[in-house]
C-alpha cells in the first residue's frame, strides 16, 4: 500500500484526492491543505518511490495503469467510493489514467500544470536524459529539468520544493519513472478522448511555456474541457499562486457537486 494521509471532517463532505508530480511528494500540497479541509475530506498520497512510499515496487512492463491502480487501492482501503482528483505536473497523467480506468470513482479532474503532450523541446530533453541517466547523477538531471520548467526567480519556491523532495528518490527509481515516458504522446491523446465525460478543469500558469500551447490546442478541440490561465505563475501553479489555485479549484468542485445534486434530485 502506498503511504497516505487523510483529513476527514464529515462523512457527507466531498473527498478530494491530491496527486503530486514526478520527484515530488504529498508535501507539495502544503499550500492547499488548510483551505481545502474547511469543507472537504482530503486524501494525500505519495506515489511509488516518492515521499514515504515503498521503493522497488516496479515490475517489468509497468505503465501508468499500474501506478494509478495503486492510488485506487488506497481509495478502496480508505473506503472512498468517489472523489475529486487534483493533480500537478506528471501527476495529471496519473489522475487522467484513474479517470480512464475507473471513471465511476472520479467526480472531477482538476489538472494543474497539466502534461498532455510532449513537443520537440520536451522530447529532446527526455532523449538526453535517456542517454545519460545511467552515468549522470539523477539529481543533476532533475535540477536541470527543474530550471528549464521553472526558470524565473518567482518560480524559486516551487522549484526548490520539487528539488528538495526529489532528493529522497534514488537513481533506480528515477530511471523507472523516466521509462514511463516512452511512446507517451499516443497514450496521452487517447486519454483526452476517453475522459471527456469527466468534468475537467485545466489550471495553467501563464509562464508554463513548455506545456501551455498543447493545453490551449486540446481545449479548443474538445470544448467540454474547461481552462483557466493563472497570471504570474509557472509550471507548479499550486505553489506559485496558491490562493488563486485554491479558489478556482474549490469553486469548480462546488459547481460539480451542485450539478450532481440537481441531477440526482431530478
Amino acid at each position: 500500500m502506498l503511504h497516505y494521509k487523510t483529513y476527514e471532517i464529515s462523512p457527507s463532505s466531498p473527498w478530494v484526492t491530491f496527486v503530486h508530480g514526478a520527484g515530488g511528494s504529498s508535501s507539495i500540497w502544503y499550500k492547499q491543505i488548510r483551505e481545502f479541509r474547511k469543507e472537504h475530506n482530503i486524501l494525500l498520497i505519495d506515489l511509488r518511490g516518492h515521499g514515504q512510499s515503498e521503493r522497488d515496487r516496479w515490475k517489468k512492463g509497468d505503465t501508468f495503469k499500474e501506478v494509478s491502480k495503486e492510488v485506487v487501492d488506497v481509495l478502496d482501503e480508505v473506503g472512498i467510493s468517489s472523489t475529486h482528483v487534483i493533480g500537478i505536473s506528471l501527476g495529471t497523467i496519473v489522475a487522467q489514467t484513474i479517470a480512464d480506468t475507473n471513471p465511476e470513482r472520479v467526480k472531477s479532474l482538476i489538472l494543474g500544470g497539466a502534461i498532455i503532450r510532449f513537443d520537440i523541446r520536451t522530447k529532446t530533453l527526455l532523449w538526453i536524459a535517456r542517454l545519460t541517466k545511467r552515468f549522470i547523477p539523477y539529481m543533476l538531471l532533475y535540477q536541470l529539468f527543474a530550471y528549464i520548467l521553472m526558470p524565473r526567480k518567482q518560480h524559486e519556491e516551487s522549484r526548490l520544493a520539487f528539488v528538495n523532495q526529489a532528493k529522497r528518490m534514488c537513481q533506480k527509481e528515477f530511471i523507472k519513472w523516466f521509462a514511463l515516458m516512452k511512446l507517451i504522446n499516443p497514450y496521452l491523446s487517447r486519454l483526452q478522448i476517453s475522459t471527456t465525460s469527466i468534468p475537467t478543469l485545466f489550471l495553467m500558469g501563464d509562464q508554463d511555456y513548455l506545456f501551455m500551447p498543447s493545453i490551449k490546442e486540446v481545449v479548443r478541440r474538445i470544448d467540454v474541457f474547461e481552462f483557466i490561465e493563472i497570471k504570474d505563475s509557472g509550471h507548479v501553479c499550486n505553489i506559485d499562486q496558491p490562493d488563486v489555485f485554491n479558489n478556482l479549484s474549490i469553486d469548480y468542485i462546488k459547481k460539480v457537486e451542485q450539478k450532481t445534486a440537481i441531477i440526482q434530485l431530478g
